[in-house]
């Protein structure tokens, strides 16, 4: 199992499960919740600036989402995305308990763990940072 190839199907696997699930969320939030919707989430929240909060995030979720998917700029997002999942936590799921159907830290915790095997371990080879990096 400790081949390149196998770590790099792997990586790519991920990445691909990870910014498909950010794309929805995002996607979501401009076109089926509604940014109005979502802005009015955060503010029950409690999240700061809820309007440009829900605006950032929404950006942020879609491409970044997509920059995971294709492998561009790969461990910078993740991170970003990892940091956003930490605000998630912080702001948002903290005081509902651990499981995600009562709102909890679960699936947060799960996607930040994701994202920090990515910016670990990189795109891997199957990604766009992988080819424009090859010599």
């Amino acid at each position: 199992m400790d081949k390149p190839a196998v770590r790099d199907a792997a990586l790519l696997l991920l990445r691909i499960v990870l910014g498909t699930v950010f794309v929805a969320h995002g996607w979501d939030k401009l076109m089926i919740t509604g940014l109005t919707e979502t802005t009015g989430q955060f503010s029950a929240w409690g999240v700061p600036q809820p309007q440009l909060s829900a605006w950032l995030v929404m950006i942020v979720e879609m491409l970044g989402g997509a920059l995971l998917v294709v492998g561009l700029l790969t461990t910078f997002i993740a991170g970003l995305l990892a940091l956003l999942m930490v605000a998630a936590v912080w702001l948002v799921h903290l005081d509902a308990g651990f499981f995600t159907a009562h709102g909890g830290v679960e699936y947060p915790v799960v996607m930040l763990a994701a994202l920090l095997i990515i910016v670990v371990f990189g795109s891997g080879r199957v990604s766009l940072d992988g080819v424009l990096t090859r010599d």
